[in-house]
């Protein structure tokens, strides 16, 4: 009885004890399997973010890089407003000008006895002046400047307006005596022949130290919007090329890392997969 009893007990013993074995093997085979696809997924990650590192260090406008840039521009923009500007009222007349140095002598002074009218508010006295271009037989009104002969009158000399007659009259007659104390004395003068042969003018509004003048501060804003522009998108190209610089030896460790990773993982699983 005692051995019947025993032998069955024995018997049941060895395939309880295999079962034990086989899932204690199949626990620790899943437990490195998941270790294993932890891996993988981390160095997935490391290699996404060492993927996309560079780009995310990659360098961005600032918001003071961005006002500088539309600073340069709006100076670009003025600058050739500027230049339409001086173009129409300085340039354009002083290479339509074709006055010419000449030699004038002043034979005569007249105070007109019809005044007049100025702005619709008073009348004023007009002093004309006549003069005789040396090389020449004809005679001529004596102007100011260029755009006094576009004037209706051939006055050389108008008063502002006021109300005041005498003290027209004694403005006027003061400049009448400085000019007869210049009678007969040749002075230098400007005279177009071609366009407007009956008038010589006394100096000349647009000249050439007048239109380059004209034309410097356009240039300066120009420039300098120009090189502020310039300025900012040097900065810029040398900051994407520092950071590219920078991200090719640190891209070289991950991979390299990442290649002794693997290397460590397939020798691990190949000597896991040996004893069984």
């Amino acid at each position: 009885m005692f051995l019947n009893t025993a032998s069955p007990r024995r018997s049941f013993s060895i395939p309880i004890n295999i079962n034990l074995h086989g899932a204690r093997r199949r626990q620790t085979r899943e437990i490195h399997h998941t270790s294993v696809m932890q891996e993988q997924e981390r160095s997935q990650r490391c290699d996404g973010n060492g993927a996309e590192g560079p780009r995310s260090q990659m360098p961005t406008s600032s918001v003071g890089e961005d006002r500088a840039i539309l600073l340069g521009f709006a100076m670009i923009a003025f600058s050739v407003l500027m230049f339409f500007v001086v173009g129409i009222t300085t340039v354009k007349p002083y290479i339509d000008s074709c006055w010419e140095e000449a030699s004038c002598v002043l034979p005569q002074t007249e105070i007109l006895d019809e005044w007049v009218d100025c702005r619709g508010v008073s009348t004023v006295p007009c002093l004309t002046v006549t003069v005789s271009v040396t090389g020449s037989n004809e005679s001529a009104f004596l102007q100011l400047d260029e755009d006094s002969v576009f004037l209706p009158n051939e006055c050389f000399y108008l008063p502002k307006c006021q109300m005041d007659r005498k003290g027209l009259q004694d403005e006027v007659q003061k400049v009448k005596q400085w000019l007869d104390s210049q009678l007969k004395n040749s002075s230098l003068c400007f005279s177009d022949q071609r366009g407007h042969p009956d008038h010589v003018i006394l100096s000349r509004k647009y000249t050439l130290r007048r239109v380059l003048f004209g034309l410097l501060w356009p240039c300066l804003m120009l420039g300098g919007g120009s090189l502020l522009v310039g300025l900012v998108k040097l900065t810029q190209c040398l900051a994407r090329l520092s950071t590219n610089v920078s991200s090719y030896p640190a891209g070289g460790r991950r991979t390299s890392r990442y290649s002794q990773g693997k290397i460590y993982r397939l020798l691990q699983r190949s000597g896991t997969q040996s004893p069984s």
